[in-house]
């Protein structure tokens, strides 16, 4: 008995020399849900942007699982300045087009967009109005394209994906991150992204298994509920 008292007081010693502390889990807590899209971007602190340079003024990352790449750059019209897929942004004959912030992101694996979220026909093209791509200017969110492929995401981190190219070599945003460029936001978290206009209320989340798009201050929400992923 005198030997166990006096292990006991040597371990007690132990723990008040070295400040150890003894974490017991609480079986009643359970893990909060992650904050709305609008409320994460307001809430979480700014990163150092200057680790997140893709040439010019735009910033680039990807999430740490390698599904989401964004850039904060800028667009004119349908035209997104985007540092890692060939664009028009420079062409000459779209310079006369306002040029406005943007958040672009590209999905490796990502849901099918709702149909009422299909704003365009593709012009009698024949392209598929693909999910996998999500665009936010100042005023607007819109997911999904007109394409024929893949997105260079898709072709680098999909399914038969090279794992290598110019979005390998783009820095990871960690979980919470949040970067800031022009009064556009962008955040990882929850297991995507989430940008936004916080001033203006309008923003988006997207993962490899929903999205939501948020107008009017996060009062209106077009949510795509939980499907399988799909990629072409």
């Amino acid at each position: 008995m005198a030997v166990r008292w006096a292990a006991a007081v040597a371990a007690a010693g132990l723990l008040a020399v070295t400040g150890c502390t003894v974490t017991v889990p609480d079986p009643g807590y359970t893990t909060p849900p992650p904050l709305p899209a609008l409320e994460q971007l307001k809430q979480a602190p700014l990163s150092d942007a200057r680790a997140f340079s893709a040439g010019g003024d735009a910033l680039a990352f990807v999430t740490a699982d390698r599904n989401v790449v964004c850039s904060l750059t800028s667009a004119r019209g349908p035209h997104v300045n985007l540092p890692y897929e060939q664009n028009n942004f420079n062409d000459p004959a779209h310079r006369k087009l306002a040029t406005v912030p943007a958040a672009h992101c590209e999905l490796a694996v990502y849901p099918a967009p709702r149909t009422a979220d299909i704003k365009d026909d593709c012009s009698g093209t024949g392209l598929g109005y693909l999910g996998g791509t999500v665009l936010l200017t100042p005023d607007r969110a819109g997911y999904g394209e007109c394409r024929s492929g893949v997105t260079q995401m898709e072709s680098e981190y999909g399914p038969q994906g090279s794992r290598t190219g110019p979005i390998s070599q783009l820095p990871v945003l960690p979980e919470g991150g949040n970067l800031e460029r022009n009064g556009l936001r962008c955040s990882a978290y929850g297991a995507g992204v989430a940008c936004g206009n916080v001033s203006g209320g309008t923003g988006f989340f997207v993962s490899r298994d929903h999205y939501e798009l948020i107008s009017d201050g996060g009062k209106k929400a077009s949510t795509a509920p939980s499907k399988a992923p799909k990629t072409p």
